[in-house]
């Protein structure tokens, strides 16, 4: 796979209030520093289990549904989470399961991989219907000692099924966490996220996260735009997931079709 969607040292772009879904309102020029070092990849190209130097599960439940009363039970069964033709595919299924109605997969890098700042991306197919809930983030390592919201989350991707042609980039910290996080949604134009591949990924430096998808730069947030102490000062490691459920995009309904999959070419982290 080839390497693409190296940004170029300056784009213009709409800066817009940090709640969700509202419109710009403001135009600035931002200097985006590309970082094109590879210091960890994983393109998915050995068929079978995941990459143990790289990834381990998240199985279960959690606590109330990993903290937003999803449905599913995370497993590592090659059902829900396998690598094959290129790709991982992480898959939710409608089934009876350990008293949970569906299963899925989450994967991540705790323990085996994390950093401070850098560029981080995948390039993702979406499932589809009410209830679908791929995320594609960041939890900061000291997740353990300094809990959730003070470790940090960066969300570099976060879907909804049932708005297939928009994403989500947020961030979640002390003061501005859960329903008051910092986020922005972007509308791909003519196109939706679950008929192709897109990079979605950040660039995080000092005092920046910048957003993107595919070549475009659709927000930045800094320390000035959060409510709260500004806690993206330290490693965070990676996480991918697809959920059934929850807070964020509802229940399923009669419509939705299952198995559905999340398909991840690559993920790959420069500094």
């Amino acid at each position: 796979m080839s390497f693409i969607n190296k940004i170029s040292a300056k784009k213009i772009i709409a800066v817009c209030s940090l709640s969700a879904l509202l419109s710009c309102s403001t135009n600035e020029k931002q200097t985006v520093t590309t970082m094109t070092n590879l210091v960890m990849s994983d393109e998915f190209d050995t068929n079978g289990s995941l990459n143990s130097a790289i990834w381990s599960y998240d199985i279960g439940t959690g606590s109330n549904g990993w903290g937003n009363n999803e449905l599913e039970y995370y497993t590592s069964r090659p059902q829900n989470v396998t690598v094959e033709n290129g790709m991982l595919k992480i898959t939710a299924i409608k089934e009876s399961y350990l008293g949970s109605g569906y299963t899925s997969g989450r994967i991540v890098t705790k323990g085996k991989f994390a950093q401070k700042h850098g560029r981080f991306e995948a390039r993702i197919k979406m499932p589809y219907g009410q209830g679908m809930w791929p995320a594609f983030w960041l939890l900061g390592d000291n997740s353990d000692t300094a809990f959730w919201p003070q470790c940090g989350e960066i969300d570099i991707m976060e879907f909804r099924g049932q708005a297939p042609s928009v994403t989500n980039g947020t961030v979640h910290g002390p003061g501005y966490a859960g329903g008051a996080s910092i986020t922005k949604a972007y509308t791909i134009p003519n196109a939706r996220f679950d008929t192709d591949f897109h990079i979605f990924g950040i660039e995080w430096g000092e005092n920046y996260i910048n957003y993107y998808v595919d070549d475009v730069l659709y927000n930045q947030i800094t320390p000035e735009k959060v409510t709260g102490q500004w806690v993206f000062d330290h490693p965070f490691y990676i996480i991918i997931n697809l959920a059934v459920g929850g807070s964020y995009v509802g229940s399923p309904n009669s419509e939705t079709i299952f198995p559905q999959s999340m398909l991840v070419d690559y993920v790959r982290v420069y500094n």
